[in-house]
């Protein structure tokens, strides 16, 4: 029996956003959070001149984590549910080069090669091929010549990927629709224009797996727990920053 397509109705009428199972997602300074943020930084290299365009932004975390260190930063979901939760956020701790829009992350009506830096922090798992291949490309467009695409994704050969898809001691993750492969997602920024830059297994958060995930990882494909992929737009003018008018 074929499932039932999983998209912005799902996680605009669930409790996805600000449920129990959220809990350590809406916390900024949770483990997980706090490991998330400073991974996907070192793969990023945010600069002080950047705008930068975080899509699929759920829970802001990218925009709050980011705005002392950059220009500007846009968060975009489709999910009327996420930019409510972010908006409540700004709200209560403003930050005047953050903003959030509601919009599709394969097309979010934002000026093309307006910006520096864009990131896919665990949105490509939530994507079925097709709207991955519009992400990306979307994700080209926005970027000036020399601009980043920072993505980062679970590893779909991981042990607790592999348990928790036949929900087995974890509980599956319905709006995981498409775990995509480290060849997957070289392939998916190359179509798109991209030269990959960067492209490695990332080691979890839990103290002792993460030991023995950096250990044995590099021959063990059940010890691979994220992807991590740079991808630069051809052209610019100096590694990191791109040419301003």
């Amino acid at each position: 029996m074929t499932e039932p397509r999983i998209g912005k109705e799902h996680y605009d009428s669930s409790t996805y956003f600000e449920g129990e199972d959220a809990a350590h997602l809406t916390d900024a300074d949770s483990p997980f959070q706090r490991y998330r943020v400073a991974k996907v930084t070192e793969l990023a290299g945010p600069q002080p001149t950047d705008r930068v365009v975080d899509l699929g932004c759920g829970w802001g975390t990218f925009g709050f984590a980011l705005a002392d260190r950059v220009a500007e930063v846009v968060g975009v979901d489709f999910s009327e549910r996420s930019i409510a939760f972010c908006s409540r956020r700004l709200e209560a701790a403003p930050r005047p080069n953050v903003r959030f829009v509601c919009a599709d992350a394969g097309a979010t009506a934002l000026p093309g090669g307006a910006y520096d830096l864009v990131l896919a922090a665990d949105l490509f798992e939530h994507l079925y091929p097709d709207d991955s291949t519009r992400v990306a490309k979307e994700a080209f467009r926005l970027l000036a010549p020399g601009g980043r695409f920072a993505t980062w994704t679970p590893h779909r050969g991981h042990v607790l990927e592999v348990l928790k898809n036949r929900n087995i001691v974890l509980r599956r993750d319905v709006t995981h629709v498409d775990y995509k492969s480290m060849t997957g997602m070289r392939r998916l920024l190359s179509d798109a224009g991209f030269t990959n830059e960067r492209a490695y297994h990332a080691e979890s958060h839990v103290p002792g797996l993460r030991v023995v995930e950096r250990l044995l990882g590099p021959v063990v494909p059940l010890l691979r727990r994220r992807i991590a992929v740079l991808g630069r737009k051809p052209g610019g003018s100096e590694p990191g920053i791109s040419r301003r008018g």
